[in-house]
């Protein structure tokens, strides 16, 4: 069960079951320049928002004013809390994905991967998916183990498995030489016939 050279795959044994550790990649010196943008953007919000609440309750806007700003400062909340909800995915630690190779069931835990944001217009839909990715920790039956498939596409290979209608993903940060070595272990470890 070594992983090929160079990897940062670990293979522990945790009482007596091997347990495969996969790190997620780093996200990159483009983190701490968003991060420190956020940190000075909130501070700017913090002063808005503090000089808008105290300009409504203390009467200094009437009318039209009134609402407007009322208006203002709901819009200035909601921007306020996707900002602090995406600082914090920014600087929240991320956790391997975990293989536990107890025999019959596969266990599996996502993990947590860094938060990495892309200008590119085509992702912004996966921006939105990784901000709010939940960790996922599965346990994979025996039939379950059945779906497990190598997939090759132009772009490279991804490894799923499927529990009930779901797809699951695994190894998704792994480079693909890994990927085809994790699928050689479980296939192994749990002697599950490859249909092609």
């Amino acid at each position: 069960m070594n992983p090929p050279t160079g990897s940062k795959i670990k293979v522990t044994l945790d009482r007596g079951t091997e347990k495969i550790i996969a790190p997620h990649g780093s996200s990159g010196v483009m983190r701490y320049f968003i991060i420190i943008f956020l940190m000075v953007w909130l501070g700017g919000w913090a002063v808005g928002w503090v000089s808008a609440f105290s300009a409504l309750m203390g009467g200094k806007a009437e009318g039209g004013g009134r609402a407007f700003l009322l208006f203002w400062l709901a819009g200035w909340s909601v921007g306020g809390v996707f900002a602090f909800f995406a600082l914090y995915q920014l600087l929240r630690p991320s956790a391997p994905e975990e293989y536990v190779l107890q025999y019959p069931e596969l266990g599996y835990d996502s993990g947590t991967p860094p938060f990495t944001m892309s200008f590119d217009y085509r992702s912004q839909m996966n921006v939105w998916r990784k901000l709010l990715r939940k960790r996922a920790q599965e346990q994979f039956s025996p039939s379950d183990l059945r779906t497990l498939k190598l997939r090759e596409f132009e772009s490279g290979n991804r490894l799923t498995i499927d529990k009930g209608s779901e797809r699951i993903e695994l190894g998704s940060s792994l480079s693909e030489i890994e990927r085809e070595w994790l699928y050689r272990q479980i296939i192994q470890k749990y002697r599950i016939e490859q249909v092609t």
